[in-house]
């Protein structure tokens, strides 16, 4: 399927894998668009304003539970966490000593400190309110 996905792509189609996946739809201009189908909203990540320092990681020292431990994150995730600690009134450090304490105590820990914690900022935005 990738090569297929590959092939119609380099032949100015975009291989769909939303409701109908595998749908083929020809792109004008021979170019692919992320989401481009017709009735449907486009959706691009990387529109001209995109800001790919974003992606860049960046390590920095923190204390987890009295620990001082390096945590090297992409700076999109540090905003995110940042976000988080504002929310609940506290800093970045204390959001990830919460972190590290309850799934030690309800998991006995976690092979990937880092892995988790991008995905509690996802799981954050998805549940988060409108104010956030």
């Amino acid at each position: 399927m990738v090569a297929l996905d590959l092939l119609a792509m380099a032949n100015g189609f975009f291989v769909t894998g939303g409701e109908a996946m595998g749908e083929v739809v020809r792109v004008a201009g021979g170019g692919a668009k992320l989401g481009q189908r017709a009735g449907k909203p486009e959706l691009d990540p990387f529109k001209v304003d995109f800001d790919m320092d974003q992606a860049g990681p960046v390590s920095r020292s923190v204390r987890l539970n009295g620990f001082a431990t390096c945590l090297r994150l992409e700076v999109v995730y540090w905003r995110i966490l940042e976000r988080i600690a504002q929310a609940n009134g506290c800093s970045v450090s204390a959001v990830l000593s919460y972190v590290d304490r309850e799934v030690h105590l309800r998991h006995g820990g976690v092979r990937n400190f880092s892995g988790l914690v991008r995905v509690i900022c996802v799981a954050w935005l998805q549940d988060a309110p409108d104010t956030h």
